[in-house]
């Protein structure tokens, strides 16, 4: 699902005015009922409603609104806030609500924010149609105040478009704004309700449709894209009944070191469930055995290693095992003695093969992103924030402040698809496209998840998946599989290997979506 920028959305409503006809006012009344319908079925209990709408258009939606639910039953109290009159479409739903017999009180009048705040606390519900995604300033003033004293209210909130206060273009906090418990946006999802630091205050967030044909949406200006299950469930491949495994893929994953067996071990039982048909894990030779141990589906090489780290053998010895390979990742576990780095930067200037680099592989190439470009198979990079802070030669709050902006530089300077871990992570390629991912929860960040992720995102590039369908399904799958292990562990005691074992129902709770 594309995300939109204010500006873009307003093209699409020209689009569907103009160029289809359908008239403005339709638009806003398909809007009041998409905020009707959500209400009714998220909040089942709530019997009474105070609406509070601005002079604008988000205005008449909330107008609009308040005439269907007093139709539907509910005890409606509709406050304007403002000095004028609504105009436009908004005062035509101002006109219809007064004919209709609808009170409209108006904040402006001596103690109408009093009287304000009563109908607040005495209701079910406040719905907030102040201000849409059009604000593009810090509220002020009374009504700021007034915002901040319905927030104090135990009472919940229902945001129409954005929550009055947030900027729809931004996912900076800008000043004083609702804090909502659901946000009923309109044809698609905007900046400020998938990024946070603005996304942590609009609740759960539906998206209603307005009748406009999807595909003014689908071609309207944007790079920022939401991960659905429904459409991803439509890029899973069937396996054939008489598939086998040199059907499926071959992973050579290079990773761990001493002390580090459990990185290998999870990256190659990821690979495993991520339905690799076969997986080799080449790790260095004193810790073959734990890892034989402790992965018993896949196969293992060791390394040769010297006083310090590996040998320079081993690149020779990797560059040979990639011969008739799918896909090599390498990375977790690893650790950086110079040795080790000089292997790891020959491997990857060498090798033919797509390319997965985590963790110490990312660390090898500190402050020269640029040295990945020129690889003549696909790359994809999965750093957590100090991974990517260190590849850019950047502090980690940095990346944290701008975490779209530094993925998407992350992807062209290394030409790479890149996956930004963490909460909502982001997968960007090298133009600057970039998908949201949705699923995951706290309790994934614990040690070794990552490792996870990278043997599962191998294992879908040795199935044939293009590396942006890859990493989006990678992602979304290894952050549902943390969504199902809370449901069984909780989100304190999960552990990586949870993640692992929760794979195959991720897997089949997608392919239902």
């Amino acid at each position: 699902m594309k995300i939109l920028t204010p500006e873009a959305m307003r093209a699409v409503d020209r689009a569907a005015i103009e160029d289809i006809g359908i008239p403005s006012l339709v638009l806003m009344e398909n809007a009041a009922i998409g905020v009707v319908d959500a209400l009714a079925e998220r909040f089942p209990e709530a019997r009474s409603v105070t609406v509070l709408c601005g002079p604008g258009n988000n205005g008449g939606d909330g107008l609009a609104a308040a005439r269907h639910l007093a139709v539907r039953g509910y005890l409606v109290r509709t406050f304007l806030v403002g000095e004028r009159e609504p105009g436009g479409d908004a005062g035509v739903q101002l006109t219809i609500c007064r004919n209709q017999g609808l009170e409209i009180r108006r904040v402006s009048e001596e103690g109408g924010g009093r009287r304000l705040i009563e109908a607040a606390r005495d209701s079910d519900l406040v719905v907030d149609a102040l201000f849409g995604t059009g604000l593009s300033r810090p509220l002020e003033g009374q009504v700021a105040e007034l915002v901040e004293m319905i927030n104090r209210l135990p009472v919940p909130r229902l945001a129409v478009d954005l929550p009055s206060g947030l900027n729809g273009g931004s996912n900076e906090i800008p000043g004083p704004h609702l804090e909502a418990e659901l946000t009923v946006t309109f044809a698609a999802p905007k900046l400020a309700h998938v990024l946070p630091p603005a996304a942590q205050f609009v609740g759960e967030v539906v998206v209603a449709d307005l009748g406009i044909p999807p595909e003014l949406v689908e071609r309207a200006a944007g790079d920022l894209f939401l991960l659905q299950a429904s459409e991803l469930a439509r890029l899973l491949m069937p396996r054939p009944a008489d598939g086998h495994k040199g059907d499926f893929g071959h992973v050579l994953l290079f990773a761990g070191g001493p002390g580090r067996a459990g990185a290998a071990i999870l990256a190659a039982r990821g690979a495993v469930r991520g339905g690799a048909g076969l997986v080799t894990v080449a790790v260095p030779a004193p810790i073959l055995t734990a890892v034989d141990v402790g992965s018993v589906e896949s196969m293992t090489l060791p390394l040769e290693v010297g006083e310090a780290g590996l040998a320079p053998a081993a690149a020779d010895q990797l560059l040979q095992a990639a011969i008739g390979k799918d896909v090599l990742a390498l990375g977790p576990g690893l650790g950086l003695e110079p040795s080790t780095v000089e292997v790891i930067r020959r491997v990857c200037g060498e090798t033919s093969l797509p390319l997965v680099v985590d963790a110490d592989g990312l660390n090898a190439f500190a402050g020269e992103a640029e040295a990945l470009a020129g690889r003549g198979a696909p790359t994809m990079l999965t750093p957590h924030p100090g991974e990517l802070a260190r590849l850019l030669g950047l502090g980690t709050a940095e990346v944290l402040a701008d975490r779209l902006g530094t993925v998407r530089r992350a992807a062209a300077a290394a030409r790479a698809l890149t996956v930004l871990k963490g909460h909502l992570s982001l997968v960007a390629d090298s133009v600057g496209r970039t998908w949201v991912n949705p699923t995951g929860n706290p309790g994934m960040a614990t040690g070794g998840s990552g490792d996870v992720l990278t043997g599962l995102l191998a294992a879908l590039v040795a199935q044939s998946y293009e590396p942006p369908v890859a990493a989006q399904l990678a992602v979304y799958l290894h952050g549902l599989a943390g969504d199902l292990a809370v449901e069984s562990s909780g989100m304190t005691a999960l552990a990586a290997a949870d993640l692992v074992g929760h794979l195959g129902a991720a897997f089949d709770r997608l392919s239902r979506a």
